[in-house]
């Protein structure tokens, strides 16, 4: 199983970003965790796909930039990398990264690493975090799932990822898709062991 996150000491978070749908997502735990104290490093990757879902659905265009156009500022603490750099610093196990998150994933994501097969840095990444037994989040954004993304939800969950479906929260009467996205950001990072602040709680009457 995988081990569980120790925010006392420095934590690297990597954040892939893939070619679903749901660029808001990516936008809303990129400046959660820009914000956060805990997080000393975050290694971003977004990938060929992603570019094009954050130009339709965000109108952001190109790869230059890109974190620094979600945040709306520049990041100290944020690396980018190109999902071809498979000699990246988060490449190897010998890096110490807390977790990884993959958000959104696509269908196509999740079965090259539910079947071992690390064809960018993305996928090399989560085969790392999974041989390293450290908490890998999948949070896939499809529907309806057909026989093969369920099977490959079960090997991805089989050798250690968490499948995190993308779904938003209702019981905490959001009243925007941005409200949507962040709460359930929110839950996300509190899995890690990254409470937010603001984060809605349910209160049972």
């Amino acid at each position: 199983m995988p081990q569980p996150l120790h925010t006392e000491a420095p934590t690297n978070i990597t954040l892939a970003v893939t070619g679903a749908s749901g660029s808001i997502y990516a936008a809303e735990i990129l400046r959660a965790l820009a914000a956060d104290t805990r997080v000393t490093k975050i290694n971003f990757v977004a990938s060929d796909s992603a570019l094009r879902v954050f130009a339709e659905e965000l109108n952001l265009s190109g790869r230059n930039d890109l974190a620094e156009k979600l945040l709306g500022a520049p990041c100290p603490k944020l690396q980018q990398h190109a999902e071809t750099d498979i000699g990246a610093n988060i490449a190897s196990g010998s890096y110490p990264t807390a977790a990884m998150i993959v958000l959104p994933c696509s269908m196509g994501t999740l079965a090259s690493i539910a079947n071992g097969l690390a064809q960018n840095l993305i996928h090399r990444a989560a085969d790392v975090c999974l041989k390293e037994n450290r908490p890998l989040i999948l949070c896939i954004r499809e529907t309806p799932f057909n026989r093969i993304h369920i099977r490959n939800m079960q090997l991805a969950s089989d050798a250690g990822a968490t499948i995190f479906p993308a779904i938003p929260t209702l019981y905490n009467h959001p009243q925007s898709t941005q409200d949507m996205a962040r709460q359930f950001v929110h839950r996300v990072l509190a899995h890690i062991g990254l409470p937010q602040p603001n984060a809605y709680q349910w209160q049972p009457d």
